[in-house]
């Protein structure tokens, strides 16, 4: 099958593009490269352009004739959003909507979108699942919410049909060492705290103590991007063999607390690196943890790698690499 991927030279996107080529696809990454990098394109090939342009869009899905695209290409810092939401909106929302009118134009109506456990804000039940309300706290989550109404109008109105995976705390890198996070400036937690322990950083921030959780610091459900990247390519196999659309969680159903993160980076890496407890930042809920029962059921996912210490195994591994051949 052709399958156009946004952003696919990314973060997330270029492991999911490895996956979907493994499985036999015929790929076309569509990025920018403003946070991608083309030698993490490892199949298909890449065509460098930005959803603002609509003739990029167009022309690419004249060349490619896609079967289905799989939308990667958004911002996804929350703190960022909270400072800066026009930015967010307009690549987030205004982009997506190009994306969406171009597919309808050319004929193509099968469609990944990558979302997120922000849409949820602060949930009443934790784990939370696909029926709990969307009320997010940020506007990242909000852009999210958004498209995903403009989805679910779409294929209500026309024979365009979606799969929303919405995922939690992505981490870790490839098993095979090719791929992982390459970021110009590290946000996730595990990323930034393997960061300080190789001193790109003089210290790890750990933002708000206070939560109504534990040991008081926010507690996240990590999801190694391996596991997410089999999770599109089943959710594709699922959507054009049944041709329904419909929303999955994509995450563990069990979750480790800030601190907890941060004692097992020090215990993989062997350095204790220096830590400061701060302020809460804007936009954190407490508590985030998937039930995605229904993406097991619907699609036969089984994760291969739910163990903490493996996750930031993979990403220090990658890290380290990183620092040696390209001095990140």
């Amino acid at each position: 099958m052709r399958i156009m991927v946004t952003g696919g030279a990314g973060y997330i996107g270029s492991h999911a593009v490895k996956a979907l080529g493994k499985a036999g696809h015929e790929i076309c990454v569509f990025d920018n490269l403003s946070t991608g990098h083309e030698w993490a394109v490892l199949s298909g090939k890449l065509v460098r352009g930005d959803l603002e342009d609509r003739s990029a869009i167009d022309q690419v899905l004249k060349d490619f004739r896609p079967e289905a695209v799989i939308h990667f290409a958004a911002y996804i810092q929350v703190e960022e959003s909270v400072s800066a939401p026009l930015k967010y909106y307009r690549n987030n929302v205004a982009n997506t909507l190009n994306l969406l009118e171009g597919m309808r134009a050319h004929g193509v109506g099968n469609f990944i979108y990558s979302s997120t456990a922000a849409v949820y804000g602060i949930p009443e039940k934790i784990p939370v699942s696909e029926i709990a309300p969307m009320s997010p706290i940020n506007p990242y989550g909000m852009t999210k919410v958004m498209i995903e109404h403009v989805l679910a109008d779409l294929a209500a109105a026309t024979d365009f049909r979606y799969v929303a995976l919405r995922y939690f705390n992505v981490a870790g890198a490839d098993s095979g060492g090719q791929l992982g996070q390459a970021y110009k400036e590290a946000t996730h937690l595990i990323t930034r705290a393997l960061k300080t322990a190789l001193g790109e950083y003089p210290k790890l921030y750990v933002y708000g103590t206070d939560y109504p959780t534990p040991d008081g610091t926010c507690i996240r459900d990590y999801i190694h991007v391996d596991d997410l990247a089999d999770a599109h390519v089943r959710a594709m196999d699922h959507l054009l063999r049944t041709n329904r659309s419909t929303v999955m969680n994509c995450g563990y159903g069990s979750g480790y607390s800030v601190k907890e993160v941060v004692d097992t980076a020090k215990r993989v890496t062997g350095i204790d690196f220096p830590v400061e407890e701060t302020g809460r930042r804007a936009g954190d809920p407490p508590a985030l943890i998937a039930d995605s029962d229904k993406l097991k059921q619907t699609t036969r996912w089984a994760p291969k790698y739910n163990d903490l210490e493996y996750i930031i195994r993979t990403a220090w591994e990658w890290e380290k690499k990183l620092k040696k051949k390209w001095g990140k």
